[in-house]
């Protein structure tokens, strides 16, 4: 079967409950607290999925970054038009993974590894505050070889999408991706995701730029590029669109630059050097339940459009509509279609 859409990242499953100061106090937790659990084999905090799995009321949503970007643009497409790649375990949290991508429409093409368990994000809701507890677990572990099994796919996509995060994991697969991506003319859209990635895999950023047709990234993960690839402040980390030409003009002169900026109007810089800026849809405070993948959700309508064939800026107009409806839902998630 063929998918448009072919997205490559690290598939979490988003684990959401309301807990009490004292059950975040049990586990030696803070309110806002955000752990990434180095052992899952001896840390006590594992426990924690097991308790909200059997929590009456927990909410599951397929996450990670470029999962949630997946699940938004099967949002925009509908079932069946978009493939997602990823390493999971096999255990009860891959299932759950599995069901909630089917339910949001999207194909999960995982790679299962039966050794390591599936990544899992628990946020934990103690009134406006949350703290997370991460196990990557097996999104750590995805081999490029596991894109051959499935070429026919790659093949018949129309675009893909890169999470940065994955930059993280596996580089080569990436690369195998953006070569068939270059040779065959087809849209290739890396988002840097945090960051950390311009920071501490800057090898690996610069491996998969050459071949990336639009990249995304908010005004932090710019200013984070700014200040690590160019630390003899040749561009200020502020200067969006001096960075934006930047990439374009040292790393790749054929790509397109979108810089998000919260409320901030969106900059564009096109391989050319034209500037653009679209305002955002507006959205009162009030209506604003959590910003908690949001910028995935922008990806996800941005991608939407250039598969249904639309212009840049139309494109950039539909991430922003898919941004503002994710922003009045609980976590990364889109509002129930009637």
């Amino acid at each position: 079967m063929s998918y448009p859409l072919v997205c490559l990242g690290n598939p979490l499953l988003d684990v959401q409950a309301n807990v009490t100061p004292d059950y975040l106090a049990k586990y030696s937790l803070k309110s806002n607290d955000a752990i990434l659990i180095d052992d899952a084999k001896t840390d006590p905090r594992m426990a924690i999925f097991d308790d909200l799995v059997a929590q009456e009321g927990t909410i599951f949503v397929a996450g990670g970054a470029a999962q949630n970007t997946a699940r938004g643009a099967a949002y925009e497409l509908g079932p069946n038009k978009v493939a997602y790649f990823g390493c999971v375990g096999k255990d009860k949290f891959s299932e759950q993974l599995l069901e909630e991508n089917q339910k949001a429409g999207v194909t999960s093409l995982y790679l299962v590894n039966e050794q390591i368990g599936t990544g899992k994000c628990a946020a934990l809701i103690n009134g406006v505050d949350r703290s997370l507890v991460t196990d990557l677990g097996a999104a750590n572990h995805f081999k490029p070889e596991h894109l051959d099994k499935h070429w026919s796919v790659v093949e018949n996509a129309k675009a893909f999408y890169i999470g940065g995060f994955h930059l993280t994991v596996s580089p080569e697969a990436i690369v195998k991706l953006g070569k068939h991506a270059k040779e065959t003319g087809k849209p290739f859209v890396v988002n840097f995701s945090a960051p950390f990635i311009p920071q501490f895999f800057k090898d690996a950023l610069i491996q998969v730029l050459p071949y990336a047709t639009h990249i995304i990234a908010n005004e932090t993960e710019a200013a984070s590029f700014a200040e690590s690839f160019y630390p003899g402040g040749e561009v200020k980390s502020d200067d969006l669109v001096g960075i934006a030409k930047k990439i374009i003009s040292d790393y790749n002169k054929n790509a397109t630059v979108i810089f998000t900026h919260g409320l901030e109007p969106t900059v564009v810089v096109t391989s050319d050097l034209s500037v653009n800026e679209i305002p955002v849809h507006p959205l009162e405070n009030s209506k604003i339940s959590d910003s908690n993948g949001a910028g995935d959700a922008f990806a996800g309508g941005f991608v939407a459009g250039l598969i249904l064939g639309e212009s840049l800026e139309k494109s950039i107009d539909r991430g922003q509509a898919l941004a503002k409806l994710s922003l009045q839902e609980v976590g990364p998630s889109y509002p129930k279609k009637a």
